[in-house]
C-alpha cells in the first residue's frame, strides 16, 4: 500500500518474527530495536511520526527517545481495554508531541501530564477520507468481494482479533460469533485477524467450522482501504472487535456490535451495539436482529474531516531549534484546564446562516459572539438555486475556518416563517422566500458538512442572540421585537425559548392592532406588520411618490432607484409632515402591540431590534404611557445593540448545545 501511494522507500526492515503468540511479539519488538538504530542514523530524521498503538509502533518509540529523535505521536491517550492501552500510554511517555482525536483522549493526555502546548486535537486523519468517500462508486466492489447478487445494505462485515490479554476467552467468542452468523444465514465477508498472539488459533477455528468454503462467507486476510471503506459504509452490519467499528464505521452510521473487552473504553457513537460478555450464541444472534440493516446518524466523534491540514500546520509549528529535553506538566490537569480556557473560548466557533427575503448570509461566529468572517449573496428565488448556494457557501467557510484557527461545532441556520425546530423543518414560509415550504433544512447539510444542524424562526434567532450576547442576558423573562422587511419576535420565558404546541408562538408581527386596518400579508389585515414593516412603509411611501408628495428640498431618487421605506424616514425628518404622520402611525401601532404583550406576558424587558427600531422607540415608549396599565408602565423598552442578531442568534443555537454538559 506504501508502494502503492508512490512513497519512495528508503529502507526495508523485516521485523515480524511467525508464531502468533507471546514471546513472538517479544521477539518482534527486540528485532526491531536491534535494527532500528542503523536506519535511524543513516535517515537523521527532523521529526519521527508514531501512530497509534502497535507493538511496533512501540520499538519505533523507544529507538526514536533513545537517538534524541523528536516524536510526533498520532492517536495518543485513548483507551481501549488490552494490552493496546499500555503501549498506547507507554508510546506518549516517550512522545513530545501528541495528536489526538477526540477531546476525551486530549483530557487523558493532560491528566497523564503531557505539556498542554504540545498536545493537538485534530481529530482523526482517516475521518478526512472517509467523510467524502461514500459518495463513490461501490457497488461494483461489493460484487467484487461478496457476488454478484448482493445486495447494498444486505451483507456482514466481521473483523475479530485476539486479545492477548485473555486469549483463551476470544477464542471462545470467536466460535459463537462464526456460529451466530451462520444461523443469522446472510452473505458475510469475514477478514483473517491480525498477527497477535491467539491468532492462529482463531484461524483454525475459521478452517474447523468450513468458513472459507461456506456458500455464504467470503474469507479474505486484506482488503484495500478505499475498497474496505465502502465495503464498511453500505453494510448492512459490521460485527466484531476491531478499532475500526467503533472509530471509522461511525462516520457512516453503519451498524456495528462490538464483541468482549478488546475496545471496551473507546468513545462510541449510538450506532454502536456492545455486547461485552457473549457467553451464549443467542446473545450475539439476537444483538444480529436488533442492529443489521438499520441506519444511524453520522458520528462526529472521531474527526470531522479537516485534520490533515490541522496537522501539518501543527507540524510546521514545531521549532526544531528548542531544546529536545521532554517537560511533564504539573500539578494536576484542573488547574491546568483553568489556564487555558480562554484559548478554549476562542477557538469554539459556529457557522450561523440567515436566510433572508434579499440576502442570503453565512459567517463564522465565535464563542464570544464575534463575527470572524462573513459571506453574503442574493438570496435565489428558487428552492434548488438556494439550496446548492447555502451549501456552496457553507463548504466554503468551513474550509475557510481550518485556516482561521475556528473549530467548528456545529451549523445554525435563521429563516422566515414557521419552522419545526426539532426536526430542522421549515413547515411554512413567508412570501419574502419563495418556494420554502416543507423544506428539510438539516439533512442536506448535515450530510455534506458532517456536523449537528440546528434550524429555527429569525424571530427566535434573535431573541436567543440578545439572551446569549445581547442585552437579555441574564434577564429571565422578555421579549424581542424585530422591526426589518417584515415584522418577527421571540419570546424568552424563564430563561428558555417558547415556540408553542404547532411552533406558532411569538408571530408578533400579526398581531392585531385594528379591526379595520390595512391588508397585511398573512391574508389578515390590521396587523402591526400591515403598519410598521418596512414593506409598510415601502408601501406608504410609493403612494406618496405617485401623487407627487414624498420628495421635499434637499432630497431625490435617481430614475433608476426603487421608493423604499428609507426615503419615507428621510422625507420626515426634512419636515415632510405626510410622511411624518405616516411614520406616528406606524410606530403607535407597534407600541398597542407592545401593550399588548406587556398585559399578556408581563415580560421584565422589551427589545426593539432590526433597521427601523430606533426611528420607532419614541412613539412606542409614548403609546405605553398613555395605553397601558400602570403596573407595566415602568417595564424597559430598549433598542437592541447587536449589529446582526440573525445571525447571532443562529450561532448561539450550535454554541448553546454544544457546549452544554447537560442535553
Amino acid at each position: 500500500m506504501i508502494e502503492q501511494d508512490d512513497f519512495d522507500i528508503n529502507t526495508r526492515l523485516h521485523t515480524i518474527v511467525r508464531g502468533e503468540d507471546e514471546a513472538a511479539m517479544v521477539e518482534s519488538v527486540g528485532l526491531a530495536l536491534v535494527k532500528l538504530p542503523d536506519v535511524l542514523n543513516r535517515l537523521k530524521p527532523d521529526i519521527m511520526i508514531v501512530h497509534g498503538d502497535r507493538f511496533d509502533a512501540l520499538a519505533l518509540a523507544t529507538s526514536a527517545a533513545l537517538m534524541n529523535i523528536r516524536i510526533l505521536h498520532i492517536e495518543g491517550g485513548e483507551v481501549s481495554g488490552t494490552i493496546d492501552d499500555s503501549i498506547r500510554h507507554a508510546i506518549t511517555k516517550l512522545a513530545h508531541y501528541h495528536v489526538c482525536c477526540t477531546r476525551s483522549a486530549e483530557q487523558h493526555l493532560i491528566s497523564m501530564c503531557e505539556d498542554h502546548d504540545r498536545i493537538l486535537l485534530a481529530g482523526c486523519p482517516s475521518y478526512d477520507k472517509l467523510l467524502s468517500a461514500k459518495n463513490k462508486d461501490y457497488m461494483s466492489i461489493i460484487r467484487m468481494w461478496l457476488g454478484d447478487d448482493v445486495k447494498c445494505k444486505d451483507y456482514i462485515v466481521a473483523l475479530q482479533h485476539p486479545v492477548t490479554t485473555d486469549i483463551k476467552h476470544s477464542i471462545k467468542m470467536f466460535e459463537l460469533t462464526l456460529d451466530a452468523l451462520i444461523s443469522f444465514n446472510k452473505r458475510t465477508l469475514v477478514l483473517f485477524p491480525n498477527i497477535d498472539a491467539g491468532s492462529k488459533e482463531m484461524v483454525r477455528v475459521m478452517r474447523k467450522k468450513g468458513i472459507e468454503h461456506h456458500p455464504n462467507f467470503r474469507a479474505v486476510k486484506h482488503v484495500p482501504f478505499d475498497q474496505f471503506i465502502q465495503l464498511v459504509a453500505h453494510a448492512g452490519c459490521m460485527i466484531g472487535n476491531s478499532s475500526c467499528g467503533v472509530r471509522e464505521v461511525g462516520a457512516f452510521g453503519t451498524p456495528v456490535i462490538n464483541l468482549g473487552t478488546r475496545q471496551i473504553g473507546r468513545e462510541t457513537g449510538e450506532n454502536v451495539l456492545h455486547v461485552r460478555d457473549a457467553d451464549t450464541q443467542d446473545k450475539i444472534l439476537q444483538a444480529l436482529h436488533l442492529q443489521f440493516g438499520k441506519q444511524y446518524p453520522c458520528s462526529k466523534i472521531y474527526g470531522d474531516g479537516n485534520a490533515v491540514p490541522r496537522i501539518l500546520k501543527f507540524l510546521k509549528s514545531i521549532d526544531l531549534q528548542e531544546p529536545l529535553q521532554k517537560k511533564f506538566c504539573f500539578p494536576p490537569v484542573k488547574e491546568n484546564i483553568s489556564q487555558d480556557i480562554d484559548h478554549i473560548l476562542e477557538t469554539l466557533s459556529a457557522l450561523a446562516v440567515d436566510l433572508g427575503g434579499t440576502n442570503l448570509r453565512v459567517a463564522i461566529v465565535s464563542m464570544k459572539g464575534e463575527i470572524v468572517k462573513k459571506y453574503t449573496q442574493f438570496n435565489p428565488k428558487t428552492y434548488e438555486e438556494r439550496i446548492s448556494l447555502i451549501l456552496q457557501m457553507c463548504v466554503e467557510a468551513a474550509a475557510e475556518a481550518v485556516k482561521l484557527n475556528c473549530r467548528i461545532l456545529g451549523v445554525g441556520i435563521s429563516t422566515g416563517g414557521r419552522v419545526n425546530p426539532q426536526e430542522g423543518v421549515v413547515l411554512h414560509s413567508t412570501k419574502l422566500i419563495q418556494e420554502w415550504n416543507s423544506v428539510d433544512l438539516r439533512t442536506p447539510l448535515s450530510d455534506t458538512l458532517h456536523l449537528p444542524v440546528w434550524v429555527d424562526n429569525d424571530g427566535n434567532c434573535a431573541a436567543m442572540a440578545e439572551r446569549k450576547f445581547g442585552q437579555g442576558k441574564g434577564q429571565e423573562n422578555f421579549v424581542t421585537l424585530i422591526t426589518g422587511t417584515g415584522i418577527g419576535g421571540g419570546i424568552i420565558h424563564q430563561h428558555e425559548l417558547i415556540h408553542g404546541s404547532s411552533f406558532c408562538a411569538a408571530e408578533l408581527g400579526h398581531l392585531v392592532v385594528s379591526l379595520d386596518g390595512p391588508d397585511c400579508s398573512c391574508g389578515s389585515h390590521g396587523c402591526i406588520e400591515a403598519y410598521a414593516s418596512g414593506m409598510a412603509l415601502q408601501r406608504e411611501a410609493k403612494k406618496l411618490h405617485d401623487e407627487d408628495l414624498l420628495l421635499v428640498e434637499g432630497m431625490s431618487v435617481p430614475k433608476d432607484e426603487a421608493v423604499g421605506a428609507l426615503h419615507l424616514i428621510q422625507a420626515a425628518k426634512l419636515g415632510n409632515v405626510k410622511a411624518q404622520s405616516i411614520l406616528r402611525t406606524a410606530g403607535t401601532a407597534l407600541g398597542l402591540g407592545v401593550v399588548n404583550i406587556l398585559h399578556t406576558m408581563n415580560p421584565s424587558l422589551v427589545i426593539l431590534s432590526g433597521v427601523l427600531a430606533s426611528h420607532y422607540i419614541h412613539i412606542v415608549k409614548d403609546v405605553i404611557r398613555q395605553q397601558a396599565l400602570s403596573s407595566v408602565q415602568d417595564v424597559d423598552v430598549v433598542v437592541s445593540d447587536l449589529v446582526d442578531p440573525a445571525l447571532l442568534g443562529a450561532a448561539s443555537m450550535v454554541l448553546d448545545y454544544t457546549t452544554r454538559r447537560i442535553h
